[in-house]
C-alpha cells in the first residue's frame, strides 16, 4: 500500500490532477509493475479502510473531504481485486484455449468498477473535491466504459449470442449483440457530464473544465451503441451552457480534436456537409501527423465530405502513409478522374461493406456525379474547337460550345449505362446543371447542350 498512498500524497500535495488520476487506474504503471498486486494484498476487506485512513492522516484532510477519499480506495481497492483476479483467470484460459470473454467474468469487474465511479460522483457532488483533481473522473469513466464492452461480450458468449461490435472501432457500430452494461456506462457517464455542466463555481475552480473529455466519452459510448442521436442532446446541452463556459480553444488539444472530430461526423450523418467539413477540417489541422490512427479516422469522412462540398480528391501523397485508406478510396478517386462509371461502380461496391459500416456508402455514392461530371467533360474536351470565322486567325479559336445529347449518350454507353434513352440522358444533364457541376442549357429542338463558353464544368478550368 505504501506505494500507492505515497503516489497519491505526492500528486496531492503538488495539485497535480492528472498525476493524481495516474493513481486509480486499473493498470500498473510500467515502472512499478506489480504496485496493484502489493496494493490489493497488504490489506484486507476487514482492514483497508482503516488502513487507508490511518495512510492519509500526513494531508491533514478536513474530515469530510478524508472520509470521501478513504471510500474512493475503498471502491479501488475492491474493483483492484476483481481486475486481478480477471487477469489470472484469462492467462489460464489462454492456456486452455479460451477468449477473454469464456474466461474473465468481466461483469463483475465493471460493476466493482462503477462503485469506484460512483464514489468519485460523491465526493464532487459534495463539493470534497476540488476542480483540480477532475482528471479523477476522466479515469473513472473511461475505464468503466472499457469494461462495460468487455462485460457485454462475455455475456453474449455465455447467452450463446454474439459479441457486441467485435473487432470494430470506437466509431463504427452493427447494431448487434448484448449492450447491457455498455449502456448503463453511458447512464453514469452522463451523470458526470451533469455533474460538470451544472457547476456554478467560479470559472478558475469549476468543474466545467472536464466537459469536453466527459462529452468525448460519451459521444465514443452513443456512437458505439448506435445512438448517435444522443449526442445530439449533448451538443444542445453544451450550446445552452455556451456563455457560461471557457471556449473549445482553452481546452487542451487532444480534447478539441476529438470533439471537433465527432461534431463533424455528428453534422456529416445529417448531411450538413458544410458544418462537417469546418469541424473536420478544424480536427484534421489540429491533430499530430504522428497520431496515423486518428488522422486515419478524420480522413475517412473529410475525404467524402469535401468530394460533395468542393469536388475535390485526395491526392495520393495524402493517402500514402494509410494503407487502409489506399485501400477504401484510390480506386474511387482513380475512376471519378478519368469518368469511369462502370469502374467507379465496381469499386463501390467491392468496398460496400466498409464503406455501410463507417456510414459513408451513401455520401461516396452521390460522388458518382462528380464522376459523371468528368465523363461529360472529356466528351466536351474531345469535341474539339468551332471552325474559325471568316478573317479570325487561327490562334482565337474556341471550343464548340453545342454538343449533341446523342454524344453524351454514347459516352454513357461506353462507360458502362448499357441501356439508356435520350430522355434518361437529358435527365442525367438537367442534374449536373441543377448542382452547378454543369453551366449551360439543353436545346430539346435541337437535341443539343448549350454550354457556357466563360466555363462549362465548373471548378475544372474547362
Amino acid at each position: 500500500m505504501e506505494s500507492i498512498i505515497s503516489a497519491f500524497v505526492r500528486a496531492f500535495q503538488s495539485e497535480s490532477g492528472y498525476d493524481l488520476a495516474a493513481v486509480f487506474t486499473p493498470i500498473a504503471p510500467k515502472h512499478d509493475s506489480g504496485r496493484l498486486y502489493s496494493f490489493h494484498r497488504s490489506t484486507n476487506a476487514y482492514s483497508v479502510q482503516t488502513d487507508v485512513r490511518y495512510a492519509l492522516t500526513e494531508l491533514h484532510m478536513p474530515k469530510g473531504e478524508s472520509n470521501a477519499w478513504v471510500e474512493v480506495f475503498v471502491a479501488y481497492w475492491k474493483a483492484v481485486g476483481e481486475v486481478l483476479a480477471a487477469e489470472e483467470a484469462l492467462n489460464i484460459g489462454k492456456n486452455q484455449g479460451k477468449s477473454s470473454a469464456e474466461s474473465a467474468d468481466w461483469p463483475k469487474v465493471y460493476d466493482a468498477w462503477k462503485d469506484v465511479l460512483n464514489a468519485m460522483h460523491r465526493g464532487y457532488s459534495t463539493n470534497y473535491f476540488e476542480a483540480w483533481t477532475i482528471p479523477c473522473l476522466y479515469v473513472s469513466g473511461k475505464y468503466l466504459r472499457v469494461f462495460a464492452i468487455k462485460a457485454d461480450e462475455t455475456l453474449a458468449k455465455r447467452k450463446g449470442g454474439v459479441a457486441f461490435n467485435a473487432g470494430f472501432e470506437d466509431d463504427v457500430a452493427d447494431g448487434e449483440g448484448n449492450t447491457e452494461k455498455l449502456e448503463d456506462a453511458a447512464r453514469q457517464i452522463n451523470r458526470i457530464f451533469s455533474l460538470c455542466i451544472s457547476d456554478r463555481a467560479p470559472l478558475a475552480e469549476s468543474r466545467k473544465w472536464g466537459l469536453y473529455y466527459i462529452t468525448n466519452l460519451l459521444f465514443k459510448t452513443y456512437f458505439k451503441l448506435n445512438s448517435v442521436s444522443l449526442s445530439k442532446n449533448i451538443l444542445r446541452s453544451l450550446q445552452a451552457s455556451a456563455t457560461d463556459m471557457p471556449p473549445l480553444s482553452a481546452f487542451p488539444k487532444s480534447h478539441q480534436v476529438t470533439f471537433n472530430y465527432y461534431c463533424g461526423v455528428i453534422h456529416f450523418l445529417d448531411e450538413n456537409y458544410t458544418k462537417a467539413e469546418e469541424h473536420l477540417t478544424a480536427a484534421y489541422n489540429q491533430s499530430l501527423a504522428s497520431a496515423t490512427r486518428n488522422v486515419q479516422l478524420i480522413l475517412t469522412y473529410l475525404i467524402p465530405t469535401r468530394l460533395l462540398t468542393s469536388h475535390v480528391l485526395p491526392t495520393p501523397a495524402l493517402l500514402k502513409p494509410y494503407a487502409r485508406l489506399q485501400r477504401l478510396f484510390a480506386p474511387l478517386c482513380t475512376c471519378i478522374k478519368r469518368g469511369d462509371l462502370g469502374g467507379f461502380d465496381a469499386a463501390l461496391q467491392a468496398g460496400e461493406d466498409e464503406f455501410v459500416k463507417r456510414r459513408i456508402y451513401l455520401t461516396l455514392e452521390r460522388g458518382r456525379d462528380v464522376c459523371l461530371r468528368n465523363l461529360f467533360r472529356r466528351v466536351y474536351v474531345a469535341g474539339g474547337f468551332e471552325a474559325p470565322k471568316e478573317g479570325q486567325p487561327d490562334g482565337e479559336r474556341v471550343r464548340r460550345s453545342r454538343v449533341p445529347v446523342a454524344e453524351f449518350g454514347a459516352a454513357l454507353r461506353v462507360g458502362g449505362e448499357k441501356e439508356i434513352e435520350g430522355d434518361e440522358v437529358e435527365c442525367l444533364i438537367a442534374n449536373l446543371i441543377y448542382k452547378n457541376l454543369l453551366k449551360g442549357y439543353i436545346s430539346r429542338a435541337h437535341a443539343m447542350v448549350v454550354l457556357n463558353k466563360k466555363g462549362a464544368f465548373p471548378g475544372t478550368g474547362v
